[in-house]
């Protein structure tokens, strides 16, 4: 069986962009290959790939080449890899006709771009910019799939933009403190430092999102407020932005709970991943139910993750791939 392959030939005016391209010791290269699974040699400004997925290979490699003015650090080559591989899915962009610049501005042109501490920041897949539409204009928002898709990250992203932008008055943050199928017993401290844990992933958006110091004195404020699931009982939040976390592991009475607790002028969003439920064997997950209880509820929207939406390190998406076909072929047994 022949392996299928392609080319990408750099232009030879320009040394430094194809340096910039390739990497110190050609790691981008290397990224590029572990990516895609791919082999590709290089002999001068001539690049031969080889695998199933060499056409994705060269048209990563003309649209990296295109922004490689200045050096490409990795994590540009993987966020780019992502973007790349949404492209090609989409069959938005066709490798060597020269309009990579014009099909990624049509792509983003498509994204709502949120004011926080990153500039620039937007949906990078067709999903999240779809997640980031639905949050912006439904009351009720819920994004589910698999981890490292930015559900959580874009949805701390909207409440921080929410809150710039004076939409809200304050954030409030939970999820359920459920462990991940472990036993951690009796954690020492006061009450702040034994929930802590569990709500960890919030405060590191929050930090990236707003910056260390202005976090601490929003909090100090009471502008956020991150606190476990079963805190919410008996409150209405009126004018917040509330995200309620890894809803896979709640109950279907605490997700009752949660919807029922949203106020005026209040926008909420639920994310979760129904792969990795943790709650005791038996128990039904209240996000589960609630796909089904609220699919023709007006003013709510779901959005779906999937592998191909994966943004963190290329192998993510593969083991998420992997685990879906394992589970499906023994689904029954």
């Amino acid at each position: 069986m022949k392996i299928p392959s392609a080319e990408f030939v750099a232009p030879r005016d320009d040394n430094t962009r194809l340096q910039n391209l390739c990497g110190p010791l050609d790691e981008n290269l290397r990224q590029i290959e572990q990516a895609l699974d791919v082999t590709i040699q290089r002999r001068g400004h001539r690049m031969t790939i080889r695998g199933n997925h060499a056409q994705d290979a060269a048209l990563a490699l003309e649209r990296f080449y295109n922004h490689a003015r200045t050096p490409l650090s990795i994590d540009d080559v993987q966020l780019g890899l992502v973007e790349t591989r949404q492209l090609s899915a989409h069959g938005s962009y066709l490798p060597g006709n020269g309009n990579d610049d014009e099909a990624e501005r049509e792509e983003g042109d498509e994204s709502p771009v949120l004011h926080t501490r990153r500039p620039g920041l937007q949906g990078r897949t067709v999903a999240q910019r779809d997640y980031l539409r639905n949050i912006l204009s439904h009351d009720l928002t819920m994004g589910i799939g698999p981890a490292g898709t930015g559900k959580t990250y874009l949805a701390v992203a909207c409440a921080v933009d929410a809150l710039e932008r004076d939409a809200v008055k304050r954030i409030v943050l939970t999820r359920p403190a459920v462990e991940a199928g472990e036993r951690l017993g009796f954690l020492p401290g006061d009450l702040a430092q034994k929930v802590d844990p569990y709500l960890r992933p919030l405060y590191d958006a929050l930090y990236d999102l707003l910056g260390f110091d202005r976090t601490q004195k929003m909090f100090e404020r009471q502008m956020i407020e991150i606190a476990p699931l079963a805190y919410m009982r008996g409150r209405t939040l009126n004018h917040a932005f509330i995200i309620l976390d890894e809803a896979q592991n709640t109950t279907p009475e605490q997700m009752k709970m949660f919807l029922t607790r949203i106020g005026f002028g209040s926008r909420a969003v639920i994310t979760g991943d129904t792969t990795q439920i943790d709650l005791p064997k038996g128990q039904k997950s209240g996000l589960v139910e609630a796909q089904h209880v609220l699919r023709d509820v007006r003013g709510i929207a779901c959005t779906r993750f999937t592998s191909i939406d994966v943004v963190r390190h290329p192998l993510v998406a593969r083991i998420v791939d992997a685990y879906d076909e394992y589970h499906a072929q023994h689904k029954d047994a």
